[in-house]
């Protein structure tokens, strides 16, 4: 079967880790616009961590050192409060895609569900049958579950992380892969798994995928003092692997 171009669109938040996914996946796949939503929950307790500040210089300092000044010149862009918003709901009819892909925004309503014509997809930063929520892969090493360091593409359901399993991915963690590089780690194989996605429906029109054997426990924002335990357990995780 020919491949087609399909028209992609991508429903992020203006971070550090979504710019590199933005850069690294359209230098793979052609894409067609992007939504920003601009507000973002904030927890009703303290969460900010110095490790989070590390993790910020590598993000903007080394992994983004070589992206283009703007990278979001190639494409149009759209901002809106929240992609749920009426007027961002009748643009992205509107633009009528083939593919939605969601990477860390809040919870779409189910009208965005139904828009697509082949696929509305969302990453997962953790595995969703243990992990739905927010800091997925810091609940897991939390509760030292390493081995469910798993990013996941999944479609899309109105209840949070339940949909159809596409791609899951292993994180590769090596003695070097600290915890302020983990997050850009995680978004790799996002990409990886996104330009799949993007190839396999271009080419075959459709994605294989299998049902969530069990629905995760949902996690909220992790609170400052348990991302302190979870830096420790992490250290001595990356000690043993030597």
């Amino acid at each position: 079967m020919t491949a087609v171009v399909l028209k992609t669109i991508l429903l992020t938040t203006e971070t550090s880790h979504h710019l590199y996914f933005l850069w690294k996946l359209g230098d793979l796949c052609p894409l067609h616009a992007l939504f920003w939503e601009t507000h973002s929950l904030q927890a009703s307790f303290e969460t900010a961590h110095p490790f989070e500040e590390a993790r910020a210089h590598y993000e903007k300092d080394i992994a983004l050192k070589d992206a283009p000044k703007s990278i979001m010149d190639s494409l149009p862009v759209y901002q809106y409060d929240s992609v749920n918003d009426g007027d961002c709901v009748e643009q992205l009819k509107a633009l009528d895609p083939d593919i939605i892909i969601i990477f860390g925004t809040g919870k779409v309503c189910p009208e965005i569900i139904s828009i697509p014509r082949k696929a509305c997809l969302n990453l997962h930063g953790g595995a969703p049958e243990f992990y739905r929520g927010f800091d997925t892969h810091l609940w897991a090493i939390y509760h030292n579950d390493f081995q469910n360091l798993i990013p996941t593409l999944h479609f899309v359901e109105p209840e949070l992380d339940t949909g159809k399993i596409v791609f899951e991915e292993q994180l590769p963690i090596t003695q070097d892969t600290s915890l302020e590089k983990l997050r850009i780690v995680n978004t790799k194989a996002c990409v990886n798994m996104s330009a799949l996605a993007i190839n396999g429906l271009s080419q075959n029109g459709y994605l294989p995928s299998r049902e969530q054997l069990q629905a995760g426990r949902y996690y909220s924002f992790m609170p400052k003092d348990l991302k302190e335990v979870c830096v420790r357990k992490y250290k001595r995780y990356l000690q043993r692997l030597r």
